[in-house]
């Protein structure tokens, strides 16, 4: 049975199209290969801000299971331990879930503390599971934080213009 769509809805993704989020999420994850020399490890998680940015701005681009085979995939190329993001990105999806069932209607404002909060999330239970208690790294991890927050309007545009919603200027 074909299913009717009205004037206002979008064309069904196919093709090579569908498999553009997930591609740069992992794309997003392998940058923490590229040979960065820092005195302080200050990079930011790229895979989880890509993987936020398609949540927030194109909400049916990733099924909610997403999030286990993405965060497998960047436990194994960052070295945390494993099931560290595929527990922590997965936890951050049912909580933007959670967020889209109780608000009607967000605004990019709204999104980008959401991301800031998962961001935080993520990186301070990371921290909690990946390093002892006694390391002192509390103020680095705080700056990495803040650099994620505030380069998340840059996946969320990275991710609108993928999607091809959004023409670059």
């Amino acid at each position: 049975m074909s299913q009717v769509r009205g004037p206002f809805d979008e064309a069904p993704v196919t093709g090579f199209q569908r498999f553009v989020p997930a591609l740069s999420v992992m794309v997003g994850s392998a940058v923490t290969l590229w040979p960065f020399i820092a005195t302080f490890p200050i990079l930011p998680p790229f895979g989880l801000l890509m993987l936020l940015g398609w949540r927030l701005t194109k909400p049916d681009s990733l099924r909610i299971w997403a999030p286990l085979p993405l965060g497998l995939f960047d436990d194994l190329i960052s070295g945390q331990p494993l099931g560290t993001a595929m527990l922590f990105w997965t936890l951050c999806f049912f909580m933007i879930e959670l967020i889209d069932q109780r608000i009607v209607y967000r605004d990019f404002w709204q999104d980008w503390l959401i991301a800031a909060g998962s961001v935080a999330f993520c990186l301070i239970l990371g921290r909690l599971v990946a390093a002892p208690l006694g390391a002192h790294v509390d103020t680095v991890l705080l700056l990495q934080i803040v650099i994620a927050t505030l380069l998340f309007p840059l996946a969320a545009r990275i991710c609108a213009m993928l999607a091809g919603d959004e023409e670059p200027e």
